[in-house]
């Protein structure tokens, strides 16, 4: 089986051309930059209603301007059909990223959820399957395991929804089967586990907790803690996700098509692991967190207990292997905020701390000055 490094060098010297929805947003700009500097053309389609222009202006920074000619970008938004028909003529490979985040907003709207991660996806799929891309790779969501409580999570074993968002994702799911049954047209979906990195949004109701929580330390803000702290999950380093991606959508293995596979680390981090985590990366800049401590409120609805995966069917069928563990990922990640934070300086002018670096500093898994 190819190694992910392998799958670069050969993407270098025979580019594609790559339709990426969602690529405003978190984990949709780091696999535009990534294709980017592997020489790849891309097309970026995103409405901006959860993506961030500023998140295309640091790419742009990050890969400079003669390689950001290679992006077509198109406003617009996936609930349209034809707009999806648009963005997928001439694309070689589909990573499909847009969608409405967030199981607290599902609870708080379904129906924007709904319109967004089904409609919306439904409209993808269709206009790549008439449009011809070769690969269509999905993002799905670990939410699909619902209330089955077996640990790791093994993809065949799921058990009952529990929010609105995990009801849209395993319908994606259920689409993409269907869609290879019925028309023969071929996907992969990656069910990404508490993913985090730089330009994760640390703002707004639906924040995720690692930025909410590096930007509310850095303001001197109380953390709070949704129940006992006990809660823990799979984080899993965006370059992680988007090494998946890349090995899902270049993957040569017939069998390796039509499943769903974990994208994680197999590993536990509670709440109270990583509150401790963020305070001690943050204390030697802010003293004040030396001796600071978080607040406990009432568990969340929608909230699974417990989250690991299993990643050996990732690694036996595409060769996915993560290079960032969650210590290195959330070194990287604070060096990220601090700098992007800190009055005056823009995260691509700070130098990354070498420590931060994985054990592998090769290929696209090395760091990369922001």
């Amino acid at each position: 089986m190819k190694t992910y490094e392998h799958v670069q060098e050969e993407l270098r010297s025979k580019p594609r051309t790559w339709l990426v929805t969602g690529a405003a947003g978190f984990i949709g700009s780091h696999l535009l930059e990534t294709l980017l500097k592997l020489g790849q053309k891309v097309v970026g389609l995103d409405n901006f209603s959860t993506g961030r222009r500023e998140n295309l202006m640091q790419v742009r920074r990050a890969v400079g301007d003669a390689i950001w000619r290679q992006v077509r970008f198109i406003e617009g938004d996936i609930r349209s059909l034809e707009i999806c028909r648009n963005a997928c003529r001439s694309v070689d490979i589909v990573l499909h990223q847009a969608a409405l985040g967030s199981v607290p907003r599902s609870i708080q709207d379904p129906l924007a959820s709904h319109e967004s991660n089904v409609t919306g996806f439904l409209n993808v799929l269709l206009a790549a399957r008439d449009v011809g891309p070769q690969r269509f790779v999905y993002a799905s969501s670990s939410a699909a395991y619902g209330d089955h409580s077996a640990l790791p999570k093994v993809e065949e074993r799921i058990g009952s929804p529990l929010s609105p968002y995990a009801v849209t994702k395993y319908a994606n799911e259920l689409y993409a089967e269907v869609f290879a049954r019925c028309y023969g047209f071929n996907s992969i979906g990656l069910r990404y586990f508490n993913v985090f990195g730089p330009r994760q949004d640390p703002n707004g109701a639906y924040a995720a907790v690692i930025p909410k929580w590096i930007t509310a330390m850095m303001r001197n803000e109380t953390v709070c803690i949704n129940g006992d702290g006990e809660t823990a999950r799979d984080f899993c380093y965006v370059d992680n996700a988007v090494q998946a991606n890349i090995l899902a959508a270049t993957v040569e293995n017939s069998r390796a098509l039509n499943h769903i596979y974990n994208v994680a680390l197999n590993e536990r981090t509670s709440l109270n692991e990583l509150y401790e985590a963020l305070r001690r990366l943050l204390a030697p800049r802010y003293p004040g967190l030396r001796n600071a401590s978080p607040v406990h409120r009432e568990f969340r609805r929608g909230d699974v207990r417990y989250s690991q995966a299993d990643i050996s069917k990732a690694q036996r069928l595409l060769g996915y292997s993560p290079q960032w563990r969650v210590e290195q990922g959330l070194a990287r990640t604070v060096e990220w905020y601090v700098a992007k934070l800190a009055p005056g300086l823009e995260p691509q002018q700070r130098e990354l701390n070498p420590e931060t670096r994985p054990a592998s500093d090769s290929g696209l898994g090395a760091p990369v000055a922001l």
